[in-house]
């Protein structure tokens, strides 16, 4: 019951700032147009997420599928039950924090930035019926992320126009076997900060802990098995053979495997 009252929240929440938006505003500052400050175990950090604005660059936007408002470049195909999000490459070497996060907070330990919030994409999958589990607890002992299996495929075009495809998993090596990644994402589902200032809420994964390969409190979809954040211990690194260039635009899709584990 408490992880349907949670979705519920969520899609108010994120419904309510979504219709709020004018397609047609342009943002001269994206990154401070959206700052908004996020609590998470570790202390207040600020989220300087930004947004890719123009609608020049980037994909084609998929056919069959329902684009949700402006800014963000985020679609549902509910016949199909996917959910896309559109962003670039951002890193191809090096340890990871994260497979993917919002522009403008971790690209220099996520190997893809998404032109989109957090917070509109949990929206979406909550349009293709995935209920949110929650996020890795670490007191009184360490206790996994929970939610449905959510299964990842990056598309790109080629030099030629042609398009390509992946799992994500194929992008992220185990730093110690140099094996591509074997474990499945989870709707964890993040959660909410209130400004006890102000009252107003903030939702906690758009500060960056977007798709995370390391344990986040405030991870909106994360991995079922322990894995550390801490410099020196970090389990995963990118797979640079595979990725394209920097800046090579790219399409996340995304689909629930099965229900909540």
């Amino acid at each position: 019951m408490r992880y349907k009252i949670f979705a519920l929240m969520t899609l108010l929440f994120v419904v309510e700032r979504v219709i709020a938006i004018d397609p047609t505003t342009t943002v001269e500052n994206p990154a401070e147009a959206t700052s908004v400050p996020v609590q998470t175990e570790e202390g207040t950090r600020p989220n300087t997420a930004s947004h890719r604005l123009d609608s020049q660059k980037g994909l084609p936007a998929p056919q069959g599928a329902t684009a949700m408002p402006k800014p963000d470049r985020v679609w549902i195909d509910k016949k199909r039950g996917l959910v896309m999000v559109d962003g670039a490459i951002s890193l191809r070497e090096g340890y990871l924090e994260m497979f993917a996060c919002p522009v403008g907070t971790k690209e220099h330990e996520s190997v893809v930035a998404v032109d989109s919030r957090a917070q509109v994409v949990h929206a979406a999958l909550l349009a293709i019926g995935a209920e949110p589990g929650h996020p890795v607890r670490f007191q009184p002992k360490f206790s996994p992320p929970a939610g449905p299996r959510i299964t990842i495929e990056v598309r790109w075009q080629d030099l030629q126009g042609k398009w390509q495809s992946v799992p994500a998993q194929q992008w992220i090596l185990d730093s110690s076997t140099q094996k591509v990644l074997q474990q499945p994402w989870l709707f964890a589902g993040s959660g909410f900060w209130t400004d006890p200032a102000t009252g107003k809420q903030y939702y906690q994964a758009d500060a960056g802990d977007f798709i995370c390969v390391s344990n986040f409190s405030t991870a909106m979809l994360d991995l079922p098995i322990e894995s550390s954040q801490d410099d020196g211990q970090r389990a995963f690194v990118a797979n640079t053979k595979l990725i394209p260039p920097l800046g090579t635009p790219v399409r996340l899709v995304m689909k629930v495997e099965e229900k909540r584990e």
